[in-house]
């Protein structure tokens, strides 16, 4: 898989083949970095459920100042450390751990966070819930889901797309006022 925007742009990101290992195809992360911007200079991102990594290191490649990639997989954490190592990326930080247990210890804020959990794993409701004290106030969440997503109360849906059986929506937090 190629990272498709930004300095490391055309690089090649290898990666095992895994169980429900989905990379986000090329297309989806050039429509998706379209809507954030074609650079992420300055803004944190979190790659939660990372898999392949290309969300984090599309991320990377476009100038976040810092992108916090979490997989529980060993053998894929391995290799998202080879592809950090080996592009020279230091603006990433690995953690090997579950995704759910991750974002309910983190203290962090985030701009922008990436969602792909495992499609039939049914964590998006909770993670939404979870996450959403965790994004900065003009922060959004990216999700990809095998179904159209209902974010429900205190989400908006900025964008959304389908690309084959992938759903993919763009998130904000629903202002208060409204």
């Amino acid at each position: 898989m190629r990272i498709i925007g930004g300095a490391h742009r055309r690089r090649l990101i290898e990666f095992p083949d895994a169980e429900g290992l989905r990379p986000t195809p090329d297309r989806v992360r050039e429509t998706l970095f379209n809507w954030l911007g074609q650079t992420l200079h300055g803004r944190r991102c979190l790659d939660l459920f990372a898999g392949s990594g290309a969300l984090g290191f599309e991320a990377a490649s476009r100038g976040a100042e810092r992108v916090v990639m979490v997989e529980k997989n060993r053998r894929v954490c391995q290799a998202l450390q080879r592809n950090i190592d080996g592009l020279g990326l230091k603006t990433i930080e690995l953690h090997c751990a579950d995704g759910m247990d991750y974002a309910q210890r983190d203290g962090r804020r985030y701009d922008v966070i990436f969602l792909d959990p495992p499609f039939d794993a049914g964590y998006l409701p909770g993670l939404l819930t979870l996450l959403g004290p965790k994004l900065e106030a003009d922060g959004v969440i990216y999700v990809e889901s095998g179904t159209i997503l209902d974010p429900g109360p205190g989400w908006q849906v900025e964008k959304r797309g389908k690309a084959g059986a992938v759903h993919y929506q763009l998130l904000k937090q629903a202002d208060e006022a409204a």
